[in-house]
């Protein structure tokens, strides 16, 4: 693949044989298409780097979010996330028509959904947080789903509230599962649990740390690196995470295989260790509240 400079691969809807409409003059492919908007009906659709069911997960999206489909082929979608602008490919069978904007946001770390409006009634499909749903009916505590789910009024909120702690939404991902590419409570990354920490706070981020170490926040100067405050975003060599305090970095890791607190001192040991290096952080960013 051949790129004008300035573009960024894993953020360009690209390919040789074929390349979004709005690249023309850009990028040279055999043929341009215009995009066409879709939403995931899916509680969670893996976007993979090729077309390929056993291809490692790149990044992940959640019910109700938009991607825009550029080609589809063999059961399977290429096209670009609505909210970040990834490029990569998808399973076809997990998308739907974008007609039906979303009413609310899954508010609860994972929601479950029933059958019917009864909790004694064994769940159909789990929803993570961040997840985005069109309610048509209410019923009790319940509200209908359009595809005819039942959810829990207390597991959702409107669609553009805000939690501007995204130190304290991090957080409730305490333990989930580290999983690459991953950005549900089911398992996720550490670029991952940025994004959706940062997201819930209404604040945009890329998808990938190093794309985050680039967008997200003002850099500090390295001679303030030993003045950290809660809610820095930490950089290091692939890694990312933010300070929950001074001293803490709150992130999903492989050490732990989970989002978990360490000491800050101690995770840039270990890298150091396991680089052979003595720069282990590589940037810190400050968001501004």
């Amino acid at each position: 693949m051949t790129l004008s400079p300035g573009l960024d691969p894993r953020m360009t809807a690209y390919r040789p044989d074929l390349a979004a409409a709005d690249l023309r003059g850009s990028v040279v492919a055999d043929r341009y298409a215009e995009g066409m908007p879709t939403r995931v009906l899916c509680p969670r659709l893996a976007v993979r780097e090729t077309p390929d069911h056993r291809a490692p997960w790149t990044s992940e999206l959640l019910m109700g979010e938009g991607f825009v489909v550029y080609d589809r082929q063999d059961g399977w979608a290429w096209g670009q996330v609505e909210a970040d602008d990834y490029v990569g490919y998808v399973r076809d069978d997990g998308l739907g028509d974008a007609g039906l904007a979303p009413t609310h946001a899954v508010a609860a770390l994972a929601a479950l959904v029933f059958p019917e409006p009864d909790l004694k009634r064994e769940p159909v499909a789990t929803l993570s947080f961040g997840s985005r749903v069109t309610v048509v009916d209410h019923s009790g505590k319940y509200a209908r789903l359009a595809d005819g789910g039942w959810l829990a009024c207390v597991a959702l909120a409107a669609p553009d509230t805000v939690a501007p702690d995204y130190v304290a939404t991090a957080a409730r991902f305490f333990g989930v599962p580290y999983l690459w590419g991953g950005r549900s409570s089911a398992g996720l990354d550490c670029s991952g649990l940025v994004q959706v920490a940062l997201a819930a706070a209404g604040i945009g981020a890329p998808r990938d740390s190093y794309q985050q170490e680039r967008a997200v926040g003002d850099a500090v100067p390295a001679d303030r690196w030993n003045e950290l405050q809660r809610g820095d975003l930490v950089f290091f060599p692939g890694h990312v995470g933010f300070m929950a305090d001074a001293t803490t970095l709150l992130h999903a890791n492989a050490t732990a295989m989970a989002v978990s607190c360490d000491r800050l001192a101690d995770v840039v040991r270990r890298i150091e260790i396991a680089e052979g290096r003595s720069d282990a952080i590589t940037m810190v960013r400050r968001l501004s509240r």
